[in-house]
Formats: structure tokens, C-alpha cells, sequence
């Protein structure tokens, strides 16, 4: 695949991704949450540039590094994603806040990392942010149908605005006659 039709799924399913993460959406609890994943994992497997031969040592620790940013990104995101209930058994899930600080963070260390691999030479594909776009929404979706497979999935997540009892009312002005 050319890195252009590379560049463009990536955005696109990062765009998808990001855009779906803060409206309601069902959770698959069946055995189909791993296929998108897995997809995007051949597609940057089949690529032969995702290692630089000249830099060899440096291109995998840096491949590395960024697969470790991704499955920690996928774990946080999963762990800040709010999940809740319905009447009918189905499973739903939302962002939070926090979710927005774990893709900013998981962006900037990614940011940083291709920075450091630009300094040091070293030719870096598009092949490997396919293959960390691939990790993250592995492990965010095998926590997060792990976490609505527990007992209680109304758990608020990390960073969720927990709600609070509501206050009594309050006497209504008299209106003057």
C-alpha cells in the first residue's frame, strides 16, 4: 500500500474513532470487537518498511516505544470510557473528559516519539502508526467489553462527573399581588 493510501486510512479511522468516542454507542460484547483491529494489524504487517535497515536497533526500540504508548493509550481510554445499562441488557458507552486527556497525551508521546526518530535518522512508515492505531483499539476494546462483563458496568469511569443528591427545592419567590 503507498504511504498516501496509508496516511488516509489512518486518518480516517482515527478521525471515526475520536468523533464516535463522545456519543453514545452499543458495546459488542460478542466475539466481533477484535475484527477492526485485526484488519488494520495486516494491513501494517504486510508493509516491509515498518523496520529502517539502516538503523536497525534504533527503529525497534522506537517501534517499541510506540507500541507501549499505544496499548497503555488503549488501556486509560478504555478506563475513562463511561459504560452504563439499559433496561433491555444492552451495553453503552460514552467518553469522558478524561478520555480527551488520554488521546492528547497519547498524540503528544507519539509526537514526541517521531520527533526523537527524526533527530536520530531514522526512516520511520506510516506501517508502524497503523500497527499502534491497531494495539490501541485492541486493548481499549477487549477492557472495555471486559469491564461490561463484570458484575456491575455501571461503575462510573475515571474522570466521570459522579452524579450527587439532589438538593431540596427552594421556596419560589412570592410574586407580589
Amino acid at each position: 500500500m503507498s504511504a498516501l493510501v496509508d496516511a488516509l486510512v489512518i486518518t480516517a479511522v482515527a478521525g471515526l474513532v475520536i468523533a464516535r468516542q463522545f456519543r453514545p454507542s452499543r458495546v459488542d460484547t460478542g466475539r466481533r470487537w477484535w475484527v477492526l483491529p485485526a484488519v488494520l494489524a495486516v494491513l501494517a504487517l504486510r508493509e516491509p518498511g515498518m523496520i529502517d535497515a539502516h538503523h536497525r536497533t534504533a527503529s525497534v526500540l522506537l517501534l517499541a516505544a510506540e507500541m507501549v504508548v499505544a496499548l497503555a493509550t488503549g488501556a486509560a481510554w478504555a478506563w475513562t470510557t463511561r459504560t452504563w445499562k439499559e433496561p433491555d441488557g444492552a451495553v453503552w458507552s460514552r467518553g469522558t473528559r478524561a478520555s480527551v486527556v488520554v488521546w492528547a497525551g497519547g498524540i503528544g508521546l507519539r509526537a514526541v516519539l517521531f520527533a526523537l526518530g527524526t533527530v536520530l535518522g531514522v526512516r520511520q512508515d506510516s506501517s508502524a502508526l497503523l500497527l499502534a492505531l491497531a494495539g490501541t483499539l485492541l486493548v481499549r476494546s477487549g477492557v472495555l467489553a471486559w469491564r461490561v462483563r463484570t458484575p456491575s458496568p455501571t461503575v462510573p469511569a475515571y474522570g466521570a462527573a459522579v452524579s450527587r443528591p439532589a438538593r431540596p427545592a427552594r421556596p419560589a419567590w412570592k410574586e407580589p399581588a
